[in-house]
């Protein structure tokens, strides 16, 4: 089966055509970065419009690398969670096309598609395992037995983790989008200078917040108010070390609470480096092993919504659905 995947959930457009034969054909992506840099955030009328701008063309440039529109037998698009306005784009696109071609259109689950991805590397890890899905929008830890098969164990409270990465960078007054580049000032921090809270790993539980850890960063520099390029370094590498440890303390709970030893992380904090080394690390002292994405599938992508609903068609799983903002993970079934 070979069938398009369409991503447009946020700020990046993403087109892929993935066959369950010859794996990943053909993909585009494209960031809104530069656009929305200006406001240092994301504004949602600017990333609709930029969508409808840049999908059709991308999609067409895909779709000949793959054989053409005959050769597909499926189209996946973005049903949530997400920017409402964008998330229509690409199911609205993605419809039509299905309708034209006379194929299926599936709406498929962000999050899902982001559990996913490390299933387009070699090694695939196989189910069960735990996955740690870490983006700006989402920290989440969830029991996987199979596609659609999810069990959510413990989610950010507040602030996910990506979100306070920005939020933290933004204290700094670093670029956008903030969190990269936190963590390459951190690589020039000195460790253990500055120590910041581990939040809610003092207590049992898998449910993780950053919101206070981003108000510990802000009392901190209020009281270093001449700080200087080294010390903002310092500051970057402790919160960066903070959210690293917190993490592998849960994930370390999460695969000891199960019995499990593979752990899949994805998202797009997942491609930080020090919490890449942490969690391989941490995962080898229990026996088991980690898997990732590779970096450009950590972030929003076209390849994770392919391969999703690839799984998903092949299986008759259900078809075209309603965009929505909101849409719990766990809500889903197995195809």
């Amino acid at each position: 089966m070979r069938v398009l995947g369409i991503e447009t959930s946020c700020d990046e457009t993403g087109v892929a055509v993935y066959d369950s034969r010859q794996g990943l054909v053909a993909h585009a992506l494209y960031s809104q970065i530069r656009l929305h840099a200006e406001y240092g955030g994301v504004v949602p009328e600017l990333a609709s419009r930029d969508h409808v701008q840049k999908l059709l063309p991308m999609v067409q440039k895909v779709v000949a690398e793959a054989g053409g529109p005959e050769a597909l037998d499926g189209v996946a698009y973005t049903a949530g969670p997400g920017l409402v306005g964008a998330l229509l784009v690409g199911a609205c696109l993605g419809r039509s096309l299905a309708f034209a071609w006379g194929v299926p259109a599936l709406g498929v689950h962000h999050m899902e598609g982001h559990l996913l991805a490390p299933m387009l590397e070699d090694p695939k890890p196989g189910f069960p395992f735990i996955a740690l899905l870490v983006s700006g929008g989402h920290s989440l830890l969830v029991e996987v037995q199979g596609v659609g098969r999810y069990q959510t164990l413990g989610e950010s409270i507040d602030d996910a983790a990506g979100e306070a990465f920005d939020k933290v960078a933004k204290l700094l007054k670093l670029p956008y989008p903030g969190g990269p580049h936190l963590a390459k000032l951190a690589e020039r921090g000195k460790p253990g200078r500055f120590d910041l809270p581990r939040p809610m790993t003092d207590r049992p539980g898998l449910d993780m917040s950053f919101s206070g850890l981003k108000t510990a960063v802000l009392v901190l520099l209020k009281s270093l108010p001449d700080a200087d390029e080294q010390t903002k370094a310092d500051v970057a590498r402790a919160f960066e070390d903070a959210v690293v440890d917190t993490l592998s303390v849960k994930c370390e709970r999460a695969l000891k609470q199960t019995g499990l030893r593979r752990l899949v992380v994805a998202g797009g904090v997942g491609a930080n480096k020090r919490l890449r080394a942490r969690l391989k690390a941490m995962a080898e002292s229990l026996g088991g092993e980690v898997f990732y994405p590779r970096p450009e599938f950590c972030t929003d992508n076209g390849a994770m919504i392919a391969y999703a609903g690839c799984l998903r068609l092949e299986t008759g799983g259900p078809k075209s659905s309603p965009v929505t903002a909101r849409w719990p993970l766990d809500s889903l079934t197995a195809p």
